[in-house]
């Protein structure tokens, strides 16, 4: 007995060290993924400087960038908090202490905001570059231009904190891939008219974060932080919105409100950002999720 004891020790003991052996190498090869460098070619952008373009710039960093980087722009502590996979404080983007802006080249910018990494060329933990990847060298420029004009705010935020955990959850395949992995990677991009058309209603709904939380095909889906179980709603015709007019699409987006009475969760949906937008580019969307094919709401 005492030596099937002994032995029924040995293998426990074994798998233990072998399932520890396993996860220190895919926490490794995590690390690895997280501190590679890339390398793009420059944009070459030339920053505007007329009060047009500035105030184009504001226009897209209050529906942008103040959800996460705060109204002041200053970064938020612990904006991404997942427990036992880490936290990640956004960005201060001001020219403070503690902000980028105050090294941050145009060409860092770009880098951070197209390709998703930092001024030393390695990964950053920002999701909404699956989006601002997409943003056309107008637009890009006019951000990066209206940033620099941002009254300094003084506050030092940490970055990003991953655990082992999350590490080897990524590499598993568990979490979604960095946004440096997955992006096209343009070097420019050209812009769309703007105008309540279809073509900009669908270059508003690729930049403006839509797909990340509705996904690809816009039929819902699970949303990037894993610690939400919730599943977005479906925005093609298959779902409400062919339903409404499009007053009352936009209504939904100024109020946070349905014409079903429903009352839009900020926490899940940005609409108070959105509310921001000018009534051509509520236009433009409604038109284009009239075209989109019609799928069923996504389940599972």
């Amino acid at each position: 007995m005492k030596k099937v004891l002994k032995w029924i020790g040995f293998v426990v003991g074994s798998l233990i060290g072998l399932v520890l052996v396993v996860g220190a190498t895919l926490a490794l090869m995590g690390n690895a993924r997280l501190n590679k460098t890339y390398d793009f070619p420059p944009s070459d952008l030339v920053l505007p400087t007329d009060e047009v373009s500035l105030e184009l710039g504001k226009h897209r960093v209050e529906s942008l960038c103040a959800g996460c980087h705060g109204p002041d722009l200053g970064g938020i502590e612990k904006w991404f908090d997942a427990g036992p996979l880490g936290t990640v404080d956004s960005a201060n983007l001001t020219g403070g202490e503690g902000g980028v802006g105050a090294t941050y080249t145009t060409e860092d910018f770009v880098r951070a905001i197209r390709h998703g990494i930092d001024a030393e060329s390695k990964p950053i933990f920002m999701p909404a570059v699956y989006s601002t990847s997409y943003l056309s060298d107008e637009e890009l420029a006019a951000i990066i231009a209206y940033l620099q004009t941002l009254p300094p705010v003084d506050h030092t935020v940490n970055g990003a904190n991953f655990t082992p955990l999350a590490k080897i959850m990524l590499v598993a395949g568990v979490l979604p891939q960095l946004p440096v992995e997955v992006v096209s990677h343009e070097t420019q991009v050209d812009a769309i008219p703007a105008g309540p058309t279809v073509e900009y209603g669908k270059y508003m709904v690729d930049t403006h974060d839509c797909r990340l939380c509705h996904g690809q095909e816009l039929n819902g889906g699970p949303f990037p932080d894993p610690t939400i179980t919730k599943i977005s709603p479906n925005l093609t015709p298959g779902g409400q919105i062919p339903f409404w007019t499009e007053e009352q699409f936009i209504t939904t987006i100024r109020t946070g409100v349905t014409p079903g009475g429903y009352e839009l969760d900020p926490e899940f949906m940005p609409w108070k950002d959105y509310a921001k937008f000018y009534d051509d580019e509520l236009k433009a969307i409604y038109a284009y999720l009239q075209t989109v094919e019609k799928l069923p709401q996504y389940t599972e």
